[in-house]
């Protein structure tokens, strides 16, 4: 992968995706600050509350496993997109990655992915046994859900526009999205015909899609910011998806923090496995080109996420 402040290689009609030296640091504190503001959120809104014990362990032992955050972040910064600053929908943002994270739990289950490990240590149901990793789950979706309702209460933020972004995130991981998805990515390892850009499509992009769309919902973006955004997100998606493929074919693992090669073991519909590495990365800055260019209606209020997707571009991690 390419390092901070080297051209990414576009065509010379595209975008120039550079980030400069100093333009790369302002990225990763702005990252830092909002991981530590969402960590803060997700902290508090994953008290007990009369949750039974064990079931209350298992999620957060799953929610405090590490990762990147990217999810609520993007909330935030799609919030601020409308004018509305991260405070003020720092649930809502911590909501998808409770959603996300059960994602992660369900995955990792033996009738799935039978991941035993994530991030470095064992998964929730190596921990805590299936049954309850499906619950811990179950809980951390219906809780994220319950988050995003209470906006409705939120003084600023209209009630059609908190319905707007319940079914938002309800189709980013249903049958049309995540679900649907990580359907055809199980069907894949018997059938290798399957389009592995709809697989991701659809696995990955549909719910860092609804993030867009969330933010910008609850923190008051016009509908013309909305399409921006959602145009954005889904391309930056499928950019993430790319390039989390090459780092499992290239990446350094003690920069990763987890063995390369799980994709190949696992006999996963890949893109550097479909199309080659070097088509790989050439799809992926295309791609991330194209979620710039969705920016330009947004002027000077997208240049966050601008930076934020070339960023996503070039890491090693």
């Amino acid at each position: 992968m390419t390092g901070g402040g080297e051209q990414a290689g576009v065509s010379p009609a595209g975008p120039t995706l550079v980030l400069s030296p100093q333009a790369r640091l302002a990225v990763e504190a702005r990252l830092r600050a909002d991981r530590r503001a969402v960590e803060d959120g997700l902290d508090r809104l994953l008290g007990a509350n009369g949750v039974p014990p064990t079931l209350h362990e298992a999620m957060r032992y799953s929610v405090f496993a590490g990762g990147k955050r990217l999810r609520p972040l993007l909330v935030i910064a799609a919030a601020e997109v409308g004018g509305t600053a991260a405070d003020a929908v720092l649930p809502a943002a911590c909501a998808v990655e409770l959603v996300h994270t059960y994602s992660l739990v369900h995955d990792d289950l033996p009738a799935m992915d039978d991941s035993p490990t994530r991030r470095g240590r064992p998964t929730c149901h190596v921990v805590y046994g299936d049954a309850l990793a499906v619950l811990a789950g179950d809980g951390l979706q219906a809780l994220g859900f319950d988050l995003l309702a209470r906006n409705a209460g939120v003084p600023g933020i209209a009630p059609d526009r908190v319905v707007r972004a319940i079914a938002a995130l309800a189709t980013g991981i249903g049958a049309r999205g995540m679900v649907g998805g990580q359907t055809l990515d199980l069907l894949a390892a018997r059938d290798r015909s399957r389009d592995v850009r709809e697989i991701h499509r659809l696995k990955t992009g549909a719910l860092i899609e609804a993030c867009l769309r969330i933010g910008g919902l609850l923190g008051g973006a016009s509908d013309a910011a909305l399409d921006a955004l959602a145009r954005y997100g889904a391309h930056v998606g499928l950019a993430f998806q790319i390039v989390d493929d090459l780092l499992d074919v290239l990446g350094d693992e003690t920069a990763l923090g987890k063995h390369t090669g799980s994709d190949a073991a696992q006999a996963k519909l890949t893109f550097p496995g479909v199309f080659g590495v070097t088509a790989a990365r050439e799809l992926a800055q295309e791609a991330t080109a194209q979620a710039v260019l969705a920016l330009e209606p947004l002027g000077a209020r997208g240049r966050w996420l601008h930076d934020l997707a070339i960023y996503l571009l070039t890491r090693d991690r």
